[in-house]
């Protein structure tokens, strides 16, 4: 059966005793729900208790009142499971059921840091790559040995299951997948009124390592990233953007990983891959003119990169975002008939 994506998605927040106030904020605030001109208004958020107490305590030392059970699972099109305990403990069977039973009728499942481990041990990780915090990854893996743990990455997006890493990896997660069900320009609305990125590149190795202290390097950096930004259709040799950055090319590269967590070619092939989804998203340009203003040099060019990493051709992403679009209902949540 088809599943129809609804014109405003349905959106579960769980939380528990003894929860960090903070993991339960970042879903609450990319799907708040609230009226205004971006794209929040098209999600009704529901926060939901998973026990008995009243009120939940938290590690803040505040108390926080859910209005609403587990059982507000059942019509939920998107299902939050924020950071569980530092202990990783076992999830009541409860929880555990519900996260089932959602997942079961269609649900998207979205596990943000710790939340990874009550999603695996409900079994809706199995055969799957994930992602948690760095700091816990070995022992995800060594608990549930069918789950493919990466501890590299800032997030998974596997469909109808999207796992994070830690605290603000939730945030990144929780926009990519905005931009997902509502476009580029929303999560771009969204992360501009939140004062954060809308798409950070590398994975949790730049956090893992130990920092650079903070010099004037740094700002230069980003100012050359920002620049790069504006003039994607142009060609960028690494050598010219050290120059640009007052470094040595060896200096500007391992500024570069340390600071973002991959290569500068990677960086650039997903600035450039943003870029025209974005205007494929907004715009009628041919794709010709897609691939130039991005920086792929050719349709063909395009063509080939999009296939590689979004399994889909230009014009079949614009004809498909377009007719989503048309009907007001945007995608569904896990992207993808059922």
């Amino acid at each position: 059966m088809t599943r129809t994506a609804p014109q405003t998605y349905r959106v579960a927040v769980i939380a528990f005793d003894g929860m960090t106030p903070f993991h339960l904020s970042v879903p609450c605030l990319v799907f708040s729900g609230r009226p205004g001109p971006d794209a929040r208004s098209r999600f009704a958020l529901t926060v939901c208790g998973a026990g008995p107490e009243a009120p939940l305590a938290t590690s803040a030392g505040f108390g926080i009142v859910p209005r609403h059970g587990l059982e507000a699972l059942a019509d939920a099109d998107i299902v939050v499971m924020p950071a569980w305990h530092d202990d990783c403990r076992p999830a009541p069977p409860a929880l555990l059921r519900a996260l089932r039973a959602a997942h079961a009728r269609g649900a998207c499942i979205v596990a943000l840091c710790l939340g990874a481990f009550p999603v695996a041990e409900a079994g809706l990780l199995d055969g799957r790559t994930a992602a948690t915090h760095w700091a816990s990854a070995a022992e995800l893996a060594r608990r549930h040995p069918r789950v493919k743990v990466d501890p590299g990455v800032l997030y998974v997006d596997d469909g109808d299951v999207l796992t994070s890493a830690g605290v603000a990896a939730g945030i990144d997660c929780c926009l990519h997948l905005l931009r997902r069900l509502c476009g580029a320009d929303a999560a771009n609305q969204v992360a501009r009124m939140l004062v954060v990125a809308p798409h950070r590149q590398g994975g949790q190795a730049q956090f893992i390592e130990r920092p650079l202290p903070v010099s004037g390097s740094d700002g230069r950096l980003s100012a050359v990233l920002e620049w790069v930004t504006r003039h994607l259709g142009e060609d960028h040799a690494i050598d010219d953007l050290a120059r640009r950055a007052a470094m040595s090319r060896r200096n500007f590269t391992r500024h570069f990983r340390q600071a973002t967590g991959t290569s500068f070619k990677q960086w650039l092939l997903a600035q450039r891959l943003a870029h025209a989804r974005w205007m494929l998203e907004t715009g009628d340009a041919a794709v010709e003119v897609v691939a130039a203003e991005a920086g792929f040099g050719s349709a063909l060019s395009l063509r080939q990169h999009f296939r590689a990493a979004l399994q889909t051709s230009p014009a079949a992403y614009r004809k498909a975002f377009r007719q989503e679009a048309k009907v007001g209902a945007g995608r569904t949540p896990y992207g993808r008939s059922s």
